[in-house]
């Protein structure tokens, strides 16, 4: 029997502003057969995430970057086909870090087993999955809500702002989301459990502050920087939290990248802002999922997914998430 054809798109060149399709190559080559202690997996579902754009500049970050030639990192869900390792057998489901391609060979190593009857794949992409984890730990053990407070939360109807706003909901705060554009507003608020959400496609967003956060911000987790995290900072509380998880406003920047002009607002309200990176509490995923997997089987955790199918649609895909096009978690279908 042939080998099944693994189709991978790998790092070309380093992108300047909005990576484009010439920044990858698209190879297909046979998929390799495991040796002792590996598994074959068969990639489902892989999960496009703005910070792969970080990814790819050259440079210290809190991860390596992807070198040229290298198959682009990303997050997937798959199926083990073929398996010569004890704790990995064939049909065995797994998530894991295998990258933009339709198999990837595995040691083991940070794979992690998933129930595909517990919950459709694309949710361990999702809120069972990094985003979810990202708002579990960025928001409980960063922001630290206490019940009561106004939480705020930029790109709220994004993959990780879905999960802050419920999470900060069951925690007893009022949740603010902003989001671009009146759908996504609607869906936050109707949908997600928002007690309201700014609109920032319909222009400044100091009017929505003062209106829907009259007392002021205790905790905001940011994740898209620029002039929205500046105005924000005009609304912060006495010793309010800012986390930041993200700034998609200034990932593809040609020029020095927009630092906060309000910041000494943070000295003011004696007030705290720290950067949070998921990968830091990874010895409590377990924690986080049980805890995530229980309130989705209650009905208290919803997430949308936005899958867009067929690998060979990865580079105009992964720009839904710089246009705002994308509506949810967005998901590539192999």
């Amino acid at each position: 029997m042939a080998a099944p054809i693994n189709k991978q798109f790998k790092l070309a060149a380093r992108p300047v502003g909005l990576p484009k399709r010439s920044d990858w190559s698209y190879e297909e080559t046979p998929a390799p057969e495991p040796k002792d202690g590996e598994l074959l997996v068969k990639v489902h579902y892989i999960s496009l995430d703005p910070a792969m754009r970080g990814w790819m500049n050259a440079g210290r970050s809190y991860i390596r970057p992807v070198e040229i030639g290298e198959v682009m990192r990303a997050g997937t869900v798959g199926e083990v086909v073929a398996s010569r390792h004890p704790e990995f057998p064939v049909g065995e489901f797994v998530s894991g870090t295998q990258g933009v391609q339709s198999y990837a060979i595995c040691d083991g190593r940070n794979l992690m087993k998933i129930d595909p009857k517990a919950a459709p794949l694309p949710k361990y992409l999702n809120a069972l999955g990094m985003p979810g984890m990202t708002a579990y730990f960025g928001l409980l053990d960063v922001g630290q809500p206490k019940a009561g407070e106004t939480v705020l939360v930029s790109a709220a109807s994004g993959a990780v702002g879905q999960a802050v706003g419920q999470i900060a909901k069951l925690k007893g705060c009022r949740a603010v989301g902003i989001a671009g554009g009146a759908e996504k507003c609607e869906y936050a608020v109707k949908e997600l459990g928002y007690d309201a959400c700014i609109d920032y496609k319909r222009g400044p967003i100091f009017p929505g502050l003062a209106q829907h956060c009259p007392d002021g911000v205790d905790v905001y987790f940011d994740n898209v920087g620029g002039d929205i995290l500046d105005a924000v900072l005009t609304r912060i509380r006495m010793r309010a939290r800012i986390v930041i998880c993200g700034a998609i406003s200034q990932y593809n920047a040609t020029s020095a990248i927009q630092g906060p002009k309000n910041y000494m607002s943070l000295l003011v309200n004696r007030a705290r802002m720290e950067g949070m990176v998921v990968f830091d509490w990874a010895p409590r995923y377990g924690e986080a999922l049980q805890q995530m997997s229980q309130w989705m089987a209650q009905g208290k955790l919803k997430s949308r997914e936005d899958v867009v199918e067929g690998l060979e649609h990865f580079p105009e895909t992964l720009l839904k998430l710089f246009s705002g096009e994308n509506f949810g978690k967005l998901v590539l279908k192999v």
